[in-house]
């Protein structure tokens, strides 16, 4: 029967390695957002592209490398004034919106020239060839059609940068202009010359107001002669009827009259009797006829004077409704001229205003900048002033200190050690003392000496044994004047000062053979000074 214990180890391996690849192959899990593109490479000869997917990458065979692919805003600038095909020098500030083609050729070309660059580098890498394509447009065009279509500008900006872009795999979304100045002024005096122009055409449209209004009174004027003309004619032809109708009734009384007179003549004889009635009648009738015909006259010239007073009453008030019109369309031509000047008045005020509001805007803000940095630069002086003077008296401060400590110390070694201590200093300046003894020598260039006698104390030897002279004569003024024996303390290394003498210096290092050594070196450097017995002359 096998025992488990066999399989133990081999399934505990198992275990142990399907746990590590799992292990590998999560840590190995990537997952890139939209807006970025993961370039997984390895031994294989395409790389594999992630962009908002997940995938796996071999740890320690495939690496990882990142290209942004998101929406990217680039300032562009000229950096000063460009001449446009005008000769007019121009500064623009733009704005391009950019980013990476996400096709295989796009994605190529972008791998080649921005892997791993974030979007600072990024955009410093494509503002000098954007400005240098700005910089070419901007000599293509003029001044006015800056200004008036910035959004051609802005295209063809975007179609020739696009030619040079298409190399590094970027893709322009949108090119605007943002600012435009000029080193003249000359934007401003356009616009005033657009307001002069403004002006002009309001004061032609009032003269071409005030002409057709002229010609409307006219053709009134025309219409109403021609209507009196027409009501004359109508007068003249009802006058002519009056005539006609009255030679008319003329001939009729006539013809009754002659009637009468025939019929008075035949019947004369036979009606002898009643031609006095008869002659009554034909006067009554006569008379009444005559009275017929005269209230036929008044009732004609009443209604001729009637038709008279209606035609001047008609053509007076049409000549009146002609003027009122007329006076209407010139009043409405006036206040409609009034209207738009003042609309045009008002919106070259607005603007002025507007511009001289910019301007002390910009006055302003450039003042509160200088007064920043000036107040900025008072500060960082009167901080760095501070900081000298807190420098400095901490230094001092700790200089006193420590010499206050030191001094502490030296009183504490001074009151611990005593007359030890004492000791020490004088042994401590002897050297000082030997070498202002030997200096004299030092500074001596030549000696020339002159023997005599038996020549034991002259030459150069008697020169130099001046030093241990003045040492001890040194010795006995200190011995005098303070009591201290300088010579004893020096001497005190040997056996008869410790054993017949019993001094013994304590707290020196090194004992008395320092003090021995010190002056001995002093005397040494103070002999080897003098000049040599071979410069001597006698």
């Amino acid at each position: 029967m096998p025992n488990l214990s066999d399989y133990a180890l081999p399934i505990g391996i198992g275990i142990v390695v399907l746990i590590l690849v799992i292990a590998i192959i999560l840590s190995g899990y990537v997952k890139a957002p939209p807006d970025v593109a993961f370039i997984i490479s390895g031994p294989r000869k395409k790389k594999k592209i992630l962009i908002g997917r997940a995938g796996v990458r071999i740890p320690f065979i495939e690496r990882k490398d990142i290209l942004l692919l998101k929406q990217i805003s680039i300032d562009i600038k000229t950096n000063g004034f460009v001449p446009t095909n005008d000769f007019i020098g121009v500064d623009i500030d733009a704005v391009a919106k950019v980013r990476v083609k996400t096709d295989p050729e796009g994605i190529e070309l972008a791998m080649k020239n921005f892997l791993n660059m974030n979007e600072e580098k990024i955009c410093a890498a494509l503002t000098d060839s954007l400005q240098g394509n700005m910089r070419e447009i901007i000599g293509t065009v003029g001044l006015r059609e800056l200004n008036t279509d910035r959004k051609k500008f802005g295209d063809e900006m975007q179609n020739k940068a696009q030619t040079d872009m298409n190399a590094l795999g970027i893709e322009i979304i949108s090119c605007n202009i943002q600012r435009i100045d000029d080193e003249n002024g000359l934007i401003i005096a356009l616009g005033q010359d657009n307001m002069s122009q403004i002006q002009k055409d309001a004061s032609i449209a009032k003269a071409q107001a005030d002409r057709d209004v002229a010609i409307a009174v006219a053709e009134a004027k025309q219409k109403a002669n021609e209507a009196s003309v027409q009501s004359d004619i109508i007068i003249a032809e009802r006058n002519n009827d009056l005539a006609i109708k009255q030679a008319n009734l003329k001939v009729q009384a006539d013809t009754k009259k002659a009637e009468a007179d025939a019929a008075y003549e035949i019947q004369k004889q036979e009606q002898q009797k009643v031609i006095g009635v008869k002659a009554t009648d034909a006067e009554i009738a006569k008379t009444q006829q005559e009275a017929i015909l005269r209230q036929k006259m008044v009732d004609v010239r009443q209604q001729e004077l009637e038709a008279e007073i209606n035609r001047k009453a008609d053509a007076d008030k049409y000549q009146k409704q002609k003027l009122a019109e007329a006076e209407l369309i010139e009043k409405q031509k006036q206040a409609e001229a009034a209207l738009y000047n003042q609309q045009k008045k008002s919106e070259a005020e607005r603007v002025i205003a507007e511009t001289e509001k910019y301007k002390a805007i910009q006055d302003a803000e450039a003042k509160k900048a200088q007064a920043e940095a000036q107040r900025y630069a008072a500060e960082q002086e009167a901080a760095g002033i501070k900081a000298k003077y807190d420098a400095e008296a901490a230094g001092i401060q700790a200089k006193g200190l420590a010499e206050a400590e030191a001094m502490e110390k030296k009183a504490e070694a001074m009151k611990k050690y005593g007359q030890a201590a004492i000791l020490e200093m004088i042994v401590k300046v002897l050297p000082d003392v030997a070498k202002a003894v030997a200096e004299p020598l030092a500074s001596i260039d030549k000696v020339t000496v002159f023997a005599g006698g038996d020549g034991s104390n002259g030459g150069v030897s008697g020169i130099s044994a001046n030093v241990p002279t003045v040492m001890a004569q040194t010795f006995e003024t200190v011995k005098a004047a303070t009591g201290v024996d300088l010579a004893d303390i020096v001497k005190a290394s040997g056996y008869d000062a410790k054993v017949t003498r019993n001094i013994n210096v304590s707290g020196i290092d090194g004992e008395s053979k320092v003090a021995d050594g010190v002056v001995a070196g002093a005397i040494a450097d103070a002999v080897k000074s003098e000049p040599d017995e071979g410069e001597n002359k006698d």
